[in-house]
């Protein structure tokens, strides 16, 4: 279902990823449907290279997997994880016209229905969930040069919102301190499964320490 309207992605053009303004679906369902990118500021899908990477490693444990995509922006990830098998996908995103976009160019996808895209700041909506069921795989791509990373992954922490299993895949600059002062709550918390600079991205899969 798609209900509402969900991060962005805006930050220096100096971090270009795309010379086309479209993203393609890399693999699964809707493997070679295209999107195009809004036109707003500095808005940043994720390359396909590092959604290829990152796909490799978490490989067919994908399916049937309940995912978190925050700062959500293009969508391309978590419109990656529904096109490979994930049960449900939620995307967020603050940007009203970016959500718009989306919305407007899914309406003829089939399996759409295990999307849920809120329009709403990412902490803020972490802060305000009830009842909440962890997630299987989340996904953190904010706004470069914000600290929004560490603060995104407190919030996780601090709603219960994951499990021993829960993957949690993290992009920033490279020329970035996306731990800041939170690096030893960091290295305490999570474990770095899996790191690698793609062109002026780094990215990561982490996973939680014990609960």
């Amino acid at each position: 279902m798609i209900t509402g309207r969900g991060p962005n992605r805006l930050q220096p053009a100096r971090y270009p990823t795309t010379m086309t303004g479209r993203i393609r679906i890399i693999s699964g369902q809707w493997r070679g449907r295209r999107l195009s990118v809004a036109d707003l500021p500095g808005l940043r899908p994720t390359p396909d290279r590092a959604r290829e990477t990152l796909f490799n490693w978490i490989g067919p444990a994908i399916h049937g997997k309940r995912c978190l995509d925050l700062f959500a922006g293009t969508g391309a990830l978590g419109l990656e994880a529904a096109s490979r098998g994930a049960s449900e996908v939620i995307l967020v995103e603050k940007s009203a016209q970016a959500v718009r976009h989306l919305e407007s160019q899914l309406l003829d996808w089939p399996g759409r229905e295990c999307l849920s895209i809120v329009n709403a700041e990412a902490l803020s909506w972490l802060a305000a969930l009830a009842d909440v069921r962890p997630f299987d795989l989340v996904f953190i791509d904010p706004p470069y040069h914000q600290g929004l990373q560490h603060l995104a992954l407190r919030a996780l922490v601090e709603q219960g919102c994951l499990a021993s299993g829960t993957r949690i895949y993290l992009e920033a600059a490279t020329d970035e301190d996306w731990r800041g002062e939170d690096a030893d709550w960091i290295e305490r918390h999570f474990e770095c499964l899996k790191e690698r600079r793609v062109g002026a991205v780094m990215i990561g899969l982490f996973a939680p320490r014990a609960l």
